[in-house]
């Protein structure tokens, strides 16, 4: 009597994968750390230069410096999620480079998983980041005024947008040749999206022609969502929808990414030959 070898469910399949996936990378970061430390204080860096060198300069709301500092720190949440992206991009193109991603394609594991576990490996990371940025923001100055549910609600925000970006590094890092090339187009579009937004100066300082696109910039949602869900300065807050549903549209821009990165980077990955070449 033969016995019918096993099959797992499909969606146990992938979530298993995705996790031993998700286990290695996690891993390889503890393996170097000078990966994460640089990941960590970079984003410092950007508070403090800016809460410092800014913070006398620009007029957010009556207490001056410190109503600054207020309106900055949920800005740095949304270019620190931003760029996200840049890490994974390199991660993606290495593995790719060095044959890992071809090793993972010949095992009987779902195409998804391979993806979904970097991605998760990195959206943890980035989550690490955050709590970071938010001692260094308390330490400064910032604080959280409308509760622990509000505040919940930016964290999840902040942690679904990362991830979603996480999904467009990991498409970029699959059409790059090798990790210097990645390095630079993993952050050469982000740097408009970050200073072409409301992250650093409100959008009413802006140029007129300027202004439209700021407004409906995911960056600029993304940081007036935390603002509101924080209770924390938004001044010059117009009458657009941009403006009156940045939660909604900030959620809403995170689930779209997901929904159309997603799919083309696991087909991307499953149509990579050895090489690079498509």
């Amino acid at each position: 009597m033969t016995t019918q070898p096993t099959r797992r469910p499909a969606l146990g399949w992938l979530f298993t994968d995705t996790l031993s996936v998700a286990k290695r990378h996690i891993l390889k970061i503890t393996r170097v750390p000078e990966s994460l430390f640089f990941s960590l204080i970079q984003p410092v860096m950007f508070v403090l230069l800016f809460a410092f060198v800014f913070g006398g300069a620009i007029n957010v709301g009556p207490n001056g410096a410190q109503s600054y500092r207020e309106y900055l720190i949920p800005g740095i949440f949304a270019q620190t999620v931003m760029f996200a992206v840049a890490g994974i991009t390199v991660g993606i193109t290495e593995d790719s480079t060095k044959g890992i991603m071809d090793r993972f394609r010949s095992l009987p594991m779902r195409p998804g998983a391979v993806l979904a576990g970097h991605t998760l490996a990195s959206l943890m990371q980035n989550v690490l980041v955050l709590v970071m940025l938010s001692i260094t923001g308390l330490a400064v100055g910032w604080r959280i005024h409308n509760g622990a549910a509000d505040a919940l609600a930016a964290y999840l925000l902040l942690a679904t947008f990362a991830y979603a970006m996480t999904w467009v590094g990991a498409w970029i890092g699959l059409h790059m040749p090798n990790s210097e090339v990645a390095g630079t187009a993993g952050l050469a579009w982000i740097f408009p999206l970050t200073f072409a937004s409301n992250i650093f100066t409100p959008i009413s300082t802006m140029p007129g022609w300027l202004q439209p696109i700021a407004l409906w910039n995911p960056v600029s949602c993304l940081a007036l969502a935390c603002r509101e869900l924080f209770g924390n300065p938004t001044p010059g807050l117009g009458t657009s929808f941009p403006e009156q549903h940045a939660v909604a549209l900030a959620f809403g821009y995170a689930l779209v990414i997901v929904a159309v990165f997603a799919p083309l980077a696991v087909r991307r990955f499953k149509s990579r030959s050895t090489g690079g070449a498509a």
